[in-house]
């Protein structure tokens, strides 16, 4: 690790790391008190320092008048230092869209193919191809809305993508939507319902999404969305009941290899839980099979 001058930097692959106001205000507030603790990484190639990793330090550092930062080198070619970077953020801080941009680099600017990207990341080849698909899946006012923050990468991922897959939306369709709702500061819940009404609702209901008229849609979808008038309490709460394990799984799936997990007091309270969890687990997965069968015939 070094110290080097903050203005030394090369930020070309800023775009490739996603922005989150919330945590770049939390870090914003410990770089004020501690400094910058987490050492930025890079590719020290053709003379510069390339960083591929600490962006939201760097801003921070800027933003405070910080002149010097900590930094380490992951090597003299650009290239294997991105896949250096792959290799270490699997575990660490690497979200799968962020692993997709990069994997993209890999291929378009340094014209490496898939298999070769696959052994140097000691990965397998559907793990590159995997990554590779859900950039090809997404435009680049998509790639651009998530990317800078402005709409919930967790709403692409476990709502729309299902969309394109199940209803066969078009990416076209998929880009009106977002740029339509980037920026408003919806709920992953709102996007959601949303989602089911431009994409399976009524024209009425799509024509004033499409107008911007988000207020109305959501008030309308929120009118509709009880569950059906035919059924009995019991069954209204059970209804909920399956609402809301669907979303936490979703959540606990996307959360468990955020970087912030990482006390020891967390881990032996969260391996009790799963423990727990785990137990409870065939005959959970059997109860939703059985309930899916029944439901089917109706």
């Amino acid at each position: 690790m070094e110290s080097v001058e903050i203005g030394s930097l090369d930020l070309r692959y800023e775009e490739c790391r996603m922005k989150n106001a919330t945590a770049e205000r939390a870090l914003l507030a410990s770089i004020s008190e501690y400094g910058v603790r987490e050492a930025l990484q890079g590719a020290d190639a053709d003379g510069s320092r390339i960083l591929l990793d600490g962006f939201k330090r760097y801003r921070c550092a800027k933003k405070l008048g910080i002149g010097f930062v900590p930094y380490v080198s992951l090597g003299a070619d650009e290239a294997l230092a991105i896949v250096r970077l792959l290799q270490i953020g699997n575990s660490r801080n690497l979200n799968i869209l962020e692993q997709a941009r990069l994997v993209e680099e890999l291929r378009r600017t340094h014209k490496m193919g898939v298999w070769e990207i696959a052994n140097l990341v000691e990965r397998s080849k559907s793990w590159v191809s995997v990554r590779c698909g859900l950039i090809d899946q997404m435009s680049e006012a998509v790639l651009a809305r998530i990317f800078s923050g402005e709409f919930p990468v967790y709403a692409y991922m476990y709502t729309l993508r299902q969309f394109m897959r199940i209803n066969g939306i078009s990416k076209q369709e998929v880009e009106d939507f977002v740029c339509l709702l980037a920026g408003q500061g919806l709920s992953l819940r709102e996007i959601e319902m949303l989602a089911h009404g431009y994409f399976k609702g009524p024209a009425e209901l799509r024509e004033q999404i499409a107008k911007g008229d988000i207020a109305w849609s959501l008030k309308k979808m929120k009118e509709t969305a009880a569950p059906a008038a035919g059924c009995n309490e019991f069954e209204r709460g059970m209804l909920r009941d399956l609402e809301i394990v669907k979303r936490y799984m979703e959540r606990i799936i996307w959360k468990n290899k955020d970087r912030r997990l990482k006390s020891n007091s967390f881990y032996a309270e969260a391996n009790m839980l799963c423990g727990s969890i785990l137990k409870q687990i065939d005959g959970f997965s059997s109860a939703v099979g059985d309930l899916h069968d029944r439901s089917g015939k109706a």
